[in-house]
């Protein structure tokens, strides 16, 4: 435990050593086990004569939440007596923000409980590899799959992607690095697209594309719809990146006589590169689920469609919106696998994309330290 010495003067003019004891975050001993293991059971204890036997009122929520006030109070009084001030409001505050992190993490595990739950009975391995073509109403729920609609989202995505990553980016380094007469209406704009709703975006492409141009409902025109979602939550995300990037790497570049251009490719842009995946992350997470953009663009199919400039496509968000309305048991337990398909497949593209970003411009992946080996550098 680090200990750090203050030097005063008390009254008589002689120094006075202070000790001041730094807690540091992740610092739990056997005595904090202990006491939240006591509190627990004491605030157990409490919460059940106060609330069930002494208090006219019942309920799990509220049981629940009298025992977290107890074991709160108990707990911080008891290390405040046992290890001193510091420790209780740090005790305190650590519970605090983990009761704040379960909130949010237990909804989450829920959901994913629930969807593995009802989709595991259909998930086959060919759910990976045949479609819907031979499949009928009297059909097991293990007969046929979503192939067509899994190559559906991930072409839609794809493009969507190589349409709004690029742009994003690029809108992004303009406001933020460039910052010219255009900065203001641009972000304008940005801000005015992340509150678009996402039919309104299909409705668009669906006017603008299909019925003022004559183009027919393709899995392009799901992707153009997709990315009018995507454009705003790159742009704005890359930008907020850019601006965590310290101003001394630009000066320090500039100074050395770099160009603009090359401070922003060779420092700025590296320097974000973590950050800017996450953006792309947050964007794929936007349009991956999304279902009435498609509902209007894609048109939907039940077999398998690879080219998305020509006929209806699939994809997993409307197969699965299009098989829950089904009267038939069966097609009801294959929207649930395609629920839980699209679920693994989010996670596969954000594990890749993790992967490729890396975790930020202090670490370095092994690829890297190997190629350093090689030359000598490292």
């Amino acid at each position: 435990m680090t200990m750090t010495l203050n030097t005063t003067l008390d009254d008589s003019g002689e120094d006075k050593i202070d000790t001041e004891e730094r807690i540091k975050i992740r610092d739990i001993e056997i005595v904090d086990v202990i006491v939240m293991t006591g509190s627990a059971i004491s605030a157990l204890a409490l919460s059940y004569f106060f609330f069930q036997i002494l208090l006219p009122v019942s309920g799990a929520l509220g049981f629940l939440v009298c025992w977290y006030v107890f074991f709160n109070i108990i707990s911080t009084v008891a290390i405040w007596e046992l290890r001193g001030a510091v420790k209780a409001k740090d005790h305190l505050a650590r519970t605090f923000i983990w009761t704040g992190g379960m909130i949010a993490v237990v909804p989450l595990i829920l959901v994913l409980g629930y969807v593995i739950s009802k989709g595991y009975h259909s998930l086959r391995p060919q759910f990976f590899t045949q479609d819907q073509k031979f499949v009928g109403a009297l059909s097991d729920a293990t007969e046929g799959g979503g192939a067509h609609a899994i190559i559906g989202t991930l072409e839609q995505v794809g493009i969507a992607s190589l349409i709004s990553v690029p742009l994003g980016i690029t809108t992004a380094v303009y406001l933020n690095e460039v910052k010219g007469r255009l900065t203001k209406p641009l972000r304008m704009i940005i801000d005015a697209m992340s509150a678009v709703p996402s039919i309104v975006a299909g409705l668009f492409i669906y006017a603008a594309w299909i019925l003022a141009l004559g183009n027919q409902q393709t899995g392009l025109a799901g992707s153009l719809a997709l990315a009018v979602l995507f454009l705003p939550t790159v742009t704005r995300t890359s930008e907020v990146v850019l601006r965590l990037v310290p101003g001394g790497l630009r000066e320090a570049s500039l100074a050395l006589g770099g160009t603009e251009w090359r401070t922003t490719s060779r420092v700025v842009l590296p320097t974000a590169k973590s950050g800017l995946v996450t953006a792309v992350i947050l964007g794929v997470a936007r349009v991956i689920g999304e279902t009435a953009p498609l509902i209007l663009t894609v048109g939907g199919a039940f077999v398998m469609n690879a080219n998305p400039l020509s006929g209806k496509q699939d994809a997993l968000p409307y197969f699965v919106f299009r098989l829950i309305r089904f009267p038939q048991e069966a097609q009801v337990q294959r929207a649930w696998t395609g629920a839980l398909v699209l679920v693994i497949l989010v996670l596969v593209l954000f594990v890749i994309a993790r992967a490729i970003g890396g975790r930020g411009p202090d670490n370095i992946s092994r690829l890297k330290k190997r190629r350093l080996k090689r030359k000598g550098l490292a």
